[in-house]
This record gives C-alpha cells, structure tokens and sequence, in this order.
C-alpha cells in the first residue's frame, strides 16, 4: 500500500525513509529529553480500536513541497528605492484566515483545558489539510461555516468501514450508509454520540450555543479534544502518533498528517479566505485514486466534483496566490499614448496596524492608493475591503464587506470600522474587484475597555446619618460619589461593609454582627429579611454616584459605622446614628 501512495503523488518524497525522518524529525523536537530514546526505540503503536473518526474515507493525498516556508515578512517602502518584497516560501504554507483563526482558537482552548496535552495548532492544520485541503481552501463564511458541505464517500464498506446512517440524513443528507461531514470530516455517529460518556465528540468552538461539524471553528474544537482524550500528551511520540491513526488507521495517513505537521511548523501565514491552495490529487486508505471512489458508486458526491480543480471556491477577495509574492514582480510596460492606464498595485496610506477598544470606534480608518505603474494615482477603481476573524469587528450595519471606489487621487478609505464586544486580532484584506493585483492586508486589534477605576470617594452631603432604633435610615441618607483623577468615575464596583474594630487589633476594622444591616437584593421568601452586612454588588451611576439601598436597624443604639472601598484602595467611612425611641 505505502508503495502505491508513493507513485500516486506528484509533490514531495513519500519514500518510507523520508517518511520515517520526519517522524523522527518531528518527535525529537518536542519529546521531553526522558521520552526520546524510549520512543525512538518503542515498535509503532498498534492503530486504536474501533471505527476511525472519519470512518476511514478517503483523503486529500498531496504531500508538502520539499521547500520550506519562509518567516513572513510583509512588503516594505524604502524611500528613494521604490517597493519590493521579501519571499515568503511556497503557496502551500498558506493557511486561510478563518481556518487558521479556528486551529489557534482551538489549541488556546485545549491549552487552558488540558494543558498536559500539549496539543499544537499545526497538527491540527495537518489533519485539516489532509482530511478537506484546509475546508476547500477556505471555502467558509465569516462565521466558519463551510459554503457548500464537504462530504466523504459513502461508508459502503468498499475500502472504507461500513456505517449504516445513524443521523437520519440530518448531516451528511444520505438516509442509507454515512458519510463524514465537514472540514474535518467527522463521521455523524462520533459527532453526535461517539465521545466520552456516549456524549459524542461535537464541539461547540465559535460560541454560537451550536455544535456543527460542518463548521471549522466547532470541528477544530472537537478534533483536538479527541486528539488530547484518554490523557494523551502529544509531545511523546508514542501519544502522537495514536492520536493520528485514531482518526484514519493508516500507516500511510499517519505519514502524509506528520508530514504537513512538520511543514506547517517551520513557517505559515494567513491567506485570505477561499485563496488555499487545492491538493492535485486525492486517495483514500485503499491506496487507490479518490476520484474514483468520491461519491461510492462511481459518481461524485453531492457538493463535490470528481476533480479537486473544479471544486466550488468562494466569492473571496482576490488576493495573490502567494501572499507577499515569492520573487520581485516585473511591472507591466507603459501605456502607449491614448491607451487607460493599468491598475498594477494597492498602496497601503497610513498605519497598517490598527487598535481600538471593545465596544468602540476605530479612531483611524484603513486607506489604500490605486497606481499604474508609473506611480500615478488611478482614479474610478472599485476597491473591495473584506473582514476576516471572530472579533466581531463590523462596518456600519454590521457589514463584514464594502466596496469603495478611488477618486481622483486615487484613494479608496474604508468607512468607519466598530469593535465588538470580544478582545482579539483580526485582517481587513484590502482587494481591487476583479483585478489580480496583490491585497493589501491590515492588522486589526480588539482590546478589553479597561475596568472603571476611582481614587476618590466622598459624601455628596454633610448631614449626618440617623435613625431610631428599629426604623430604616431614610433613602439616600448616604449618598456617595466616586472620583477619578478629579472627575465622575461611572460603572465602578463598590463594597459596603458595616464593620467594627478587631479588639485584638486596634485600627484593623472586621465586619460587625450587630446595628445597621442590608437586606439580600436576590433573596427571596424567608430570606428576604435576613441581615446582611457586606454588599458587593454595587456600582456607580453613569455620574459617578452611588445611592446605597435600604438600611434597616436592629433594637441596638449607639453610632455604628459603613465602610466603602473600591478595588483601586479609596475607602470612605460613613458614621451612622441610631437613638432610642422617644419615651423608652
């Protein structure tokens, strides 16, 4: 078998000796020093038992290009030199914008989850570059979910497992035998009750409150947790590798995934969506062509084609097919007198990295030039500007896409960007419709509003506070006002405590069991009455003011005192008088 998926591909060595120094390549450089001999020595793990992941349908066969990627190194203006470009290494390295945001999303979740698994975003890429060629290339929406299905063969049992349907159709559309679905092809049975605790392995990784395979931020997620399941730790060759073969138990898979794994670690960067580049070839566990196979019968599958070439691509901004360019481009000639100049390059004008704070406005607004190749400004170019990543960074009406067009100085600014709610990083691409002139790509950054802050608090009255025993104070008898740096500071947490000093330590105040109380705001039935003496849910006013809720007594006199804090250290003590009633 592994001699026929040698002569099957086109690109790259698939000889059982490069295969055998990648895995060693791959599992030195990240074993811990106790593991390595151990796993150098150990026999191959025997594959998992049970039905693979993707029932073990066929897959994407290319293998890496021998050149490695290089580090990616944007375009640069040097003053008096014109532009030129870095090389950025081979298309193959680029990874689409929304599918490389799902692996990093899902390996940051596994991080905090189970960080003894270890698990890196660039297995997660190998798998997905094998199982689906990256979702088609990048074939997906904003939100992550593939335009059209991505569907396997039929698991008829003609050199796959043989699954009846479990789903009803409700995934892969077939009522009589499976298929795997989605980017990361995903059998239903496992999706839906295949995990842990026949929960199934179904994920939800975009926060959307659904767990669709066919999206790649739920499937990413879901992947990586059956890679890390069991307690596995993926930097241990031995963990590694059953981890891979879990997913299609084939030697010949488990070489194809740690070898784009070991591509993908030397170097990769983000294409714009729909821009991947698609396998020339396709196999599956047989060792035979997947073109023959795709749709089980001899006929492509529903949203497929028999040729990769021909599968659907998305309506994605037009970008070079290696971003960065990987040699210098030769500018096209002058335009003979009479003949309109041609659009050769978008110029970035400004700042490419561009930062606001959640729920607010960018303050600058992503620019670009249009030129010919002289370097005179074009005016009349329709300049498409398209957001990629999960932020929820949005145009007005909540755009992801606009399209502005140059004007006579052959500018084209984009409208006001709006951050969402969520800290994070994403890409504006900047594309001429229809035109094959390289993108212009701006690094966007969300950060968190900074939580409100106060250095002061003070009492908005000078009256003093009182009651008699066994009555309410009166509402907003201690009205405060929170400061900072001298002016109103809104939305700032406060506690109120009433307290009393420690006897045993003079000066330190500790909560009072006795006098004034709160009532808890959340209790209900007999709780309702029940004295409360610390509140912590109380926040100023968008002027700054805090009004304190009711404060009942008890049947004791005396003056007892409130303490307000803030967590920046401001601390106001408010004295409150209870008397006796009148003739006790």
């Amino acid at each position: 078998m592994a001699a026929t998926f040698g002569r099957r591909l086109r690109r790259g060595a698939a000889s059982s000796a490069v295969a055998a120094l990648v895995l060693a390549a791959l599992t030195t450089s990240q074993a811990p020093a106790a593991t390595k001999n151990a796993a150098a020595s150990a026999p191959e793990p025997a594959p998992p038992a049970g039905i693979p992941i993707d029932g073990g349908s066929g897959y994407f066969t290319d293998l890496p290009p021998h050149k490695r990627p290089a580090p990616h190194v944007r375009s640069h203006h040097h003053r008096g030199h014109g532009r030129f470009r870095i090389a950025m290494g081979p298309a193959e390295a680029g990874i689409p914008a929304t599918v490389l945001a799902a692996y990093k999303n899902a390996a940051a979740h596994l991080e905090a989850d189970a960080p003894g698994c270890r698990l890196p975003w660039q297995l997660l890429a190998g798998i997905g570059k094998v199982e689906s060629g990256q979702a088609r290339g990048g074939a997906v929406d904003a939100a992550g979910t593939t335009l059209s299905r991505i569907l396997g063969p039929r698991l008829n049992g003609h050199g796959f497992a043989r699954i009846r349907d479990t789903d009803g159709g409700l995934l892969d559309g077939d009522t009589t035998l499976d298929r795997a679905v989605g980017p990361m092809q995903f059998i239903p049975s496992t999706w839906s009750n295949g995990g842990p605790d026949g929960a199934g392995w179904g994920a939800d990784g975009n926060g959307d409150g659904k767990k669709d395979p066919h999206n790649i931020f739920d499937a990413a997620l879901a992947a990586g947790r059956y890679l890390c399941a069991g307690g596995r730790d993926l930097s241990v060759a031995h963990d590694l590798h059953r981890a891979v073969l879990g997913y299609n138990d084939s030697s010949v898979y488990l070489r194809t995934v740690l070898s784009w794994y070991a591509f993908y670690r030397t170097g990769a960067y983000e294409v714009p969506d729909g821009k991947g580049v698609l396998p020339v070839h396709r196999g599956g566990p047989d060792g035979r062509s997947h073109r023959k196979h795709h749709g089980g019968d001899g006929h492509p599958a529903k949203g497929h084609t028999a040729h990769p070439h021909a599968l659907p691509r998305p309506q994605a901004p037009k970008a070079p097919d290696r971003p960065g360019g990987s040699h210098r481009q030769t500018p096209p000639p002058a335009p003979k007198p009479g003949e309109p100049a041609r659009l050769t390059v978008l110029d970035p004008v400004g700042d490419k990295a561009l930062t606001a704070t959640a729920d607010s406005a960018f303050a600058t607004a992503p620019t670009v030039r249009a030129k010919d190749s002289a370097g005179r400004p074009l005016a009349g170019i329709p300049v498409r500007f398209t957001l990629t990543g999960t932020t929820g960074i949005r145009f007005t009406d909540h755009a992801t896409t606009v399209t502005v067009t140059t004007g006579e100085d052959g500018l084209a600014t984009a409208p006001t960007l709006h951050a969402g709610a969520k800290a994070g990083a994403s890409t504006l691409w900047a594309t001429a419709d229809g035109r094959t002139v390289p993108a212009v790509d701006f690094a966007l950054t969300v950060k968190a509003a900074p939580a409100p802050r106060a250095d002061g608090l003070v009492r908005t009255s000078d009256a003093k506070v009182t009651t008699t025993a066994g009555r309410a104070f009166a509402d907003g008898a201690a009205e405060v006002r929170a400061t900072y740096r001298g002016k109103a500071a809104a939305g700032v947490p406060v506690t109120a405590t009433m307290v009393t000093d420690d006897p045993g330590h003079p000066g330190h105040p500790v909560e009072n069991d006795r006098g004034p109380y709160f009532t808890d705001p959340d209790a209900t039935g007999a709780d309702k009455d029940r004295p409360v003496r610390t509140l912590t849910k109380l926040t100023t006013d968008a002027h700054g003011l805090l009004r304190l809720p009711k404060i009942a007594t008890d049947t004791r006199t005396g003056t007892f005192l409130l303490r307000l804090t803030t967590a920046d250290g401001a601390v106001l003590t408010v004295e409150l008088q209870v008397t006796a009633p009148a003739g006790s």
